[in-house]
């Protein structure tokens, strides 16, 4: 077992931070310029129209399937450690993928850079928990996360505008390279080690759980492109759902489980998990009708419809560096069932598009308001999700985190895109999650 470190001093605490946030920025932000350069992967590398959907699936099933092995690699071998390695593997299957010559290539490539971000998205957010003192300090380095995992989508579009408007699609991929090498050089210097928990892998935990979740995730991307009923989906679901049973089965009488059972005890922390699975349900499938809408409807270029979406992280970053402040003296519930309703609130306002709604008369103000509520509501949810939580299993408190993200935005997807018959459906839908979310809420007994 390591020798406990002492905490960073203040002066470093914020190049910690920075390196933390930018590995979190780099895997969220990667989905979204990779969509905007499909078309010309296409052409390049002569993927079929089923085929090219794969450029984003493979990333997301091997994100998905790995999160809870990753978070828990953090734990028992050491967060800084794991944390590293995934993203040299991100960074370096990145580099693959640029000089991919054919659609097999890329695939694998894509694969793999899902690996690396397993091993390393779980310990960007349990590294907070071990970095920065529970207060203050913590609760500004969880809003600089929450800030970059809500707006990665966005700034995405951004980039993604940018990288196709002045180069090729591979530098979507080739500049993942110098950023994943800059944080592993720097994590070693600002960030300390953990304390590894001392065991052996949980094996069928691990299997069961990755396996589950890979299959749920697969049968979500097969519903939003066969649909519900088709044999491929049923299957997936099927077999999500056996895994997953099997994988509570072997956690609740595991010695070392891969997933501790006890993190759920909490109503107070189950009720920020079930809000955590339901509101990226809400909101990336809106996010992802909002920008089709941009650019069909309004003819916006994907730049013009990145920057279009600049109001939403700017909103939250306001949100941001007011939480710590807020956070005391509302109290996180309060806080989220805020931050939720004005979700709802902006949802419903986004009911109203038409084919001639105008950016400034129709989608500027619900856009501010999703931007508020998203910062209102991820902000407490994480550290709700963080308070009271042992260190040996915070990597398995935010690999469960993680993918919960990972499969709300699934399903949230996969809903909108079967249900979207016009361009009020979509947001009703989201409506729909958002409120479920709220309802989780208030109905678990809380604390502030």
């Amino acid at each position: 077992m390591s020798t406990p470190v002492s905490p960073p001093r203040a002066r470093s605490s914020g190049l910690a931070l920075t390196v933390i946030v930018s590995c979190q920025l780099m895997i969220v932000l990667d989905a979204t310029v990779m969509t905007i350069a499909l078309p010309k992967i296409q052409a390049d590398l002569g993927f079929s129209a089923a085929g090219l959907s794969w450029v984003q699936n493979a990333y997301l099933l091997t994100v998905g399937g790995l999160l809870l092995l990753g978070g828990r690699a953090g734990d028992i071998l050491g967060r800084r450690r794991v944390y590293v390695t995934g993203v040299l593997v991100f960074a370096m299957a990145s580099l693959a993928g640029g000089f991919a010559g054919s659609a097999g290539w890329l695939l694998a490539a894509r694969a793999i850079q899902g690996v690396g971000g397993a091993l390393a998205a779980p310990g960007a957010m349990a590294l907070i928990a071990t970095t920065f003192p529970a207060g203050p300090r913590r609760n500004r380095a969880i809003g600089m996360f929450s800030l970059v995992s809500g707006s990665g989508s966005a700034i995405g579009m951004i980039l993604g505008g940018l990288v196709m408007s002045a180069a090729s699609w591979r530098w979507a991929l080739f500049i993942n390279v110098p950023v994943g090498v800059a944080i592993a050089l720097l994590a070693p210097v600002v960030i300390t080690e953990t304390v590894r928990v001392p065991g052996r892998f949980d094996l069928a935990g691990a299997v069961t759980s990755t396996l589950g979740s890979a299959s749920l995730v697969y049968g979500f991307i097969s519903a939003a492109t066969d649909g519900w009923s088709a044999a491929a989906t049923l299957v997936a679901f099927a077999a999500g759902v056996g895994l997953l049973a099997a994988f509570i089965s072997i956690e609740s009488r595991a010695a070392q489980p891969i997933m501790p059972l006890r993190l759920f005890a909490s109503r107070t922390r189950l009720a920020a998990y079930s809000a955590m699975l339901l509101l990226p349900a809400a909101m990336f499938g809106a996010f992802f009708f909002l920008t089709q809408f941009l650019q069909r409807q309004l003819a916006f270029s994907p730049l013009g419809a990145g920057l279009a979406l600049v109001p939403l992280p700017a909103a939250m970053i306001v949100v941001v560096r007011l939480m710590p402040r807020l956070v005391p003296l509302l109290g996180r519930a309060r806080l989220v069932m805020c931050g939720i309703t004005l979700i709802i609130v902006a949802d419903l306002w986004l009911t109203a598009l038409t084919p001639s709604t105008g950016y400034f008369t129709g989608l500027l103000g619900p856009t501010l308001v999703l931007g508020v509520g998203v910062g209102f509501s991820f902000v407490p949810l994480n550290l709700t999700i963080l308070n009271d939580i042992p260190p040996e299993d915070a990597g398995a408190a935010s690999g469960a985190t993680q993918t919960l993200q990972q499969t709300g935005g699934a399903i949230g997807l996969a809903v909108l895109v079967t249900a979207a018959a016009d361009f009020t459906t979509p947001f009703i839908v989201s409506t729909a999650f958002a409120g479920a979310a709220l309802l989780a809420i208030v109905l678990f007994p809380r604390r502030t």
